[in-house]
């Protein structure tokens, strides 16, 4: 195969670290080509860099032989180069064919763009209506959108950015076969993702990144995922903790849990009945968009609903806020890193003192207590490994793993005695990935009630005493893990009630 990218001394350096580090390394046309590396690593930027949202400070790219230093993502996608982000980039309100023209650089008509959409949403077996509102898609349908924006404008390299994170089992599978069909036809893909036995499957050649140089190339399929995780981190990967929890009395009981969704595009949730023991971990499975979200809210006293639809200790909590909750010992980490789980503007210590107040008693009469809160700050840096100059350092200086690490400490060294998790290890590296799940079993065994929710499914096998999958705003009955296979897992994720209770409740065994 032919070189399509040709990639040489590339450096980016921002103050007091240096990003990418004289990187080098080429792609070749209709080839999948894997990006590896733990949070921190460099892939970030190194994939900015390529698509134009950041300059190198030296070094030189090369794209079919020719010099290539897009000034602008549109001058990337002018030369053949586009991306598919972690993140979607549409509007809920508009159509199909809207978000899709808003993301081309020449104008099409809407009749001949629609039509566009079709045929190429077909060929390549994502098939898409272009005139659906993107507020009614499931979130598999929307990376299609994404996907389909950047086919039409045919790309010879593609850039793919942790894809298969919101994803079912069968609609992974479906993805795979178009990347596949697209490397047949001789479109080159850069592939970024933490889940390594995608790569193995997947993945022609992997270049491993680790302080922003590169460390090491691979065949995937001649390795391991542990092996390519150790080549990431540069030393053994420690093995998972057995599970030595016994489940014990009930702490939080939803009893018909239902809330109307304010939102028109958001999830209702609808008759949910669940239990949370102490010395368990309970995992929920679900497309992202089926009420997650809705039910974090609920759980951390964001949303309230009738006092008697949850209960701690037998008390009813269903109309007492986050504080109140906090207090009785009931904490929650939401998804949304950034403007949820952390102010981005305000710095590691004020991002502690706002969950952390409450039950670390982090003020007197009123006054805060700035130095136990830096401490505290300290301890969760210390403890969880989060990469970062200090804690005066503002939260969106932090890279999204390391953010995340710094979110799960900060709630687990609270030793909350239920505590609600929304998709933990997101964007995390295996060993940080490791890390905090041991946290999780860790507080489990320690006494206290853990809810994971998780798109992850391997996540949820590896860590739950039991598990459910939400789907539609309604949870399945839960099962003991080792009890339910991927495909019936996928089924439900799917929305697929045949092997869920009549109703959608679900009442876990005491």
């Amino acid at each position: 195969m032919s070189v399509l990218l040709d990639l040489s001394g590339l450096t980016k350096a921002y103050p007091g670290v240096i990003a990418n580090d004289d990187v080098g390394f080429d792609i070749a046309a209709g080839e999948i080509h894997a990006l590896l590396g733990e949070n921190g690593a460099g892939k970030s930027t190194l994939v900015k860099m390529i698509y134009g949202l950041v300059r190198p400070d030296s070094g030189e790219m090369r794209l079919h032989g020719a010099y290539y230093a897009p000034g602008s993502p549109k001058d990337a996608r002018a030369a053949g180069v586009s991306m598919v982000f972690q993140h979607f980039s549409l509007f809920d309100a508009l159509s199909v064919r809207e978000n899709i023209a808003l993301g081309l650089d020449e104008a099409t008509k809407p009749r001949e763009l629609s039509q566009r959409i079709r045929d190429v949403s077909r060929e390549y077996g994502l098939p898409l209506d272009p005139d659906r509102l993107i507020g009614d898609l499931s979130v598999g349908e929307r990376q299609r959108v994404e996907i389909v924006r950047c086919l039409l404008q045919d790309p010879r390299l593609l850039i793919m950015d942790e894809p298969t994170s919101v994803l079912t089992p069968q609609e992974v599978e479906i993805l795979f076969n178009t990347l596949r069909l697209l490397a047949s036809r001789g479109v080159a893909i850069l592939y970024i993702s933490h889940k390594l036995d995608e790569i193995r499957v997947l993945c022609d050649r992997a270049t491993i990144l680790r302080g922003g140089k590169v460390v090491g190339t691979c065949i995937p399929r001649d390795e391991t995922p542990r092996s390519m995780a150790e080549m990431m981190i540069g030393e053994a990967l420690r093995e998972p903790k057995a599970k030595l929890s016994v489940p014990g009395r009930t702490l939080l009981r939803l009893n018909g849990l239902s809330m109307t969704s304010d939102d028109p595009f958001g999830v209702s949730l609808r008759d949910i009945h669940l239990e949370l023991h102490a010395g368990e971990v309970t995992g929920i499975a679900g497309v992202a968009g089926n009420g997650q979200d809705e039910l974090l809210s609920v759980l951390s006293g964001e949303a309230k609903v009738a006092p008697g639809m949850l209960m701690l200790d037998d008390a009813p909590i269903g109309d007492k806020g986050p504080n109140a909750r906090r207090a009785l010992g009931l904490q929650a980490a939401p998804e949304e890193r950034l403007g949820h789980a952390a102010a981005p503007e305000m710095t590691l210590t004020e991002n502690t003192m706002l969950t952390g107040r409450v039950r670390q008693r982090l003020d007197n009469s009123g006054f805060l207590k700035w130095e136990a809160t830096a401490n505290f700050a300290r301890a969760v840096i210390s403890q969880f490994d989060v990469r970062t100059p200090g804690v005066a350092t503002q939260a969106k200086a932090l890279s999204g793993g390391n953010l995340q690490k710094f979110v799960i400490g900060r709630e687990v060294l609270q030793k909350p005695r239920v505590l609600i998790v929304n998709q933990p290890t997101w964007g995390v590296d295996a060993a940080a990935a490791a890390a905090i799940r041991d946290a999780l079993r860790a507080l489990a065994e320690g006494g206290a009630a853990v809810l994971v929710i998780s798109q992850d499914l391997d996540e949820l096998m590896e860590m739950s005493d039991q598990f459910a999958v939400i789907a539609g705003g309604r949870l399945s009955a839960p099962r003991a893990a080792g009890t339910i296979s991927i495909e019936e897992i996928g089924r439900l994720m799917g929305g697929d009630t045949s092997t869920a209770r009549e109703g959608g409740t679900a009442h876990a065994a005491t």
